[in-house]
């Protein structure tokens, strides 16, 4: 009875020892495979059965960052290649970075190509970013929230951090076109110059340089600076409509940095318009007639309707981005 005992101990022990292994060498070769096609791209395309094996069926000690999307023309998801654009370049930072390893890929599901996936997930919209852990089902956290993180690749960076402790430092692909367009610039001007050189009255008019300073102060200002250095979308598509202002003070749209670049000039204008009305009546020349006066007064309450609204507007879009700013006028 003893050795009845000990022999069935031995079988079950050499099943599991078996079982383990057998489960080890799958998973070494489901790693190697993720391996080999990450080689070739960094983002996997998925269709039914590999999302099956790969990212849904165990073995797995590994994760999985997957991107929904729809990318057919016929779709009409104007938001679905912006954001597989900041998704490639957070793919491609990763594979090419000194902390590459083997416990994190990237794979994407295109609804033409996958639409059971979708029914299997129950997602009905496009683009989503989901995180498929090593261990367990996705929580709600695991899917990416756009609307409060954002869309561009930092956030998506940033996203990931939280979801698997791995850090990914993005590397955007260097940009020639503002050099090219710096450079043309230049020779066109140079050529203006060689052309214009007895001519050169117009570069001694104080008031063409004024014009340009404040232009420039207007670009600043307004984060022109900051889009090219992060690229942002030119706004952002939600299910609510179409959002031109980014709610958080980390980021902003190329469309708000020109909403803030208008407002500033216009409130710059209304300015001008009360200093010009008051300076004439306080010079030394008179008054030459009513006329001239009620233009001035008009020319007055012109610039101060201007000022009053657009910094009203300007303050409006600074408190949408500071939550909580309690002042307004």
């Amino acid at each position: 009875m003893k050795y009845k005992g000990l022999l069935c101990f031995m079988i079950l022990l050499t099943y599991y020892q078996g079982e383990a292994q057998t489960r080890a060498k799958g998973l070494e070769e489901k790693v190697q495979q993720l391996t080999d096609m990450t080689a070739k791209r960094s983002i996997i395309s998925l269709n039914v059965n590999k999302f099956k094996d790969y990212v849904r069926s165990p073995p797995r000690d590994y994760s999985f960052i997957v991107m929904f999307t729809a990318m057919a023309p016929s779709r009409r998801c104007a938001i679905c290649q912006h954001v597989y654009d900041e998704f490639m370049i957070v793919a491609n930072s990763f594979r090419f970075s000194p902390s590459y390893n083997n416990k994190l890929f990237f794979g994407m599901v295109d609804f033409d190509e996958g639409s059971d996936i979708f029914q299997m997930l129950r997602l009905n919209t496009a683009p989503v970013i989901m995180h498929f852990p090593a261990k367990g089902k996705p929580k709600p956290a695991d899917s990416m929230d756009f609307e409060r993180a954002g869309i561009h690749a930092e956030a998506i960076s940033k996203w990931i951090q939280d979801r698997t402790d791995v850090q990914i430092r993005i590397f955007r692909p260097p940009n020639y076109s503002g050099a090219v367009a710096f450079l043309m610039l230049f020779v066109l001007v140079a050529g203006f110059l060689y052309l214009r050189r007895n001519n050169l009255e117009f570069l001694y008019n104080k008031q063409m340089w004024a014009v340009a300073a404040v232009f420039f102060c207007f670009a600043m200002v307004s984060g022109q600076m900051w889009n090219q250095i992060r690229g942002p979308p030119f706004f952002h598509r939600s299910k609510n409509g179409p959002v031109y202002i980014n709610g958080g003070s980390h980021g902003q749209f190329v469309l708000e940095s020109y909403i803030v670049a208008i407002l500033n000039a216009a409130v710059v204008v209304g300015m001008i318009l009360m200093i010009e009305a008051a300076g004439g009546v306080k010079s030394a020349e008179p008054v030459r007639s009513a006329a001239e006066g009620k233009r001035r007064r008009f020319q007055s309450v012109v610039g101060l309707v201007l000022v009053c609204v657009f910094f009203s507007l300007l303050l409006s879009v600074f408190r949408a981005k500071t939550q909580g700013y309690p002042y307004s006028f």
